[in-house]
């Protein structure tokens, strides 16, 4: 098997693993976490009815001027306080955190602490 096919599929199987524990609803969906090198997106999600309640990103156009880098956990922080409110401004005050395949650790970490500090509990 070839490196890269084999290492995505550690990553599949990482995120999959992770993941069969979070299972979002309508009354607490789930807060889904997306790292890339230069930028950090998460979202809220309703998995039951399969839709996007809330999502927030350092590529979104109103946190882009905030931001100078969007993967560092200064940014980090920032947008775990704008899906904070964001979410409860859609009604959401409980969630069910997925990291996906990432550690608890430095930007996401920083991600959730800001979330958890702007009123959101999981």
């Amino acid at each position: 098997m070839k490196p890269q096919k084999a290492l995505n599929i550690r990553r599949w199987r990482r995120t999959n693993r992770v993941r069969k524990g979070v299972r979002g609803d309508a009354g607490r969906p789930r807060l889904s976490v997306y790292r890339s090198n230069a930028h950090l997106y998460c979202q809220v999600v309703d998995d039951e009815s399969g839709r996007t309640l809330a999502s927030a990103s350092t590529r979104d156009k109103d946190l882009r001027d905030q931001v100078t880098k969007g993967g560092n956990c200064t940014a980090a922080k920032l947008v775990g306080e704008v899906i904070a409110q964001r979410a409860q401004a859609a009604g959401i005050t409980q969630v069910k955190f997925d990291r996906g395949r990432y550690k608890y650790h430095g930007r996401v970490a920083e991600l959730a602490e800001a979330a958890r500090a702007a009123g959101l509990s999981f």
